[in-house]
């Protein structure tokens, strides 16, 4: 049963990924040219800057926190 699971789904995987080959190819050339990809990558680049630097201020205030708790 399970041999004939994995097979069905490995199917209408490899069917959904023939169906997008077009499209897929054509979007990215389209935000190359407009070098679109660059601001996107740019900007999630500074999103996860900001908040792993909020997440080390945040463990740094909560060691603080702990060792003024313990003395």
């Amino acid at each position: 049963m399970s041999k004939y699971f994995l097979t069905l789904i490995s199917f209408f995987i490899s069917i959904c990924t023939f169906a997008q080959g077009e499209s897929a190819a054509t979007s990215n050339n389209f935000m190359l040219s407009n070098h679109k990809v660059f601001v996107s990558v740019a900007v999630i680049t500074i999103i996860l800057l900001i908040i792993f630097s909020f997440l080390f201020w945040i463990e740094r205030r909560l060691k603080q926190l702990e060792d003024n708790q313990k003395s």
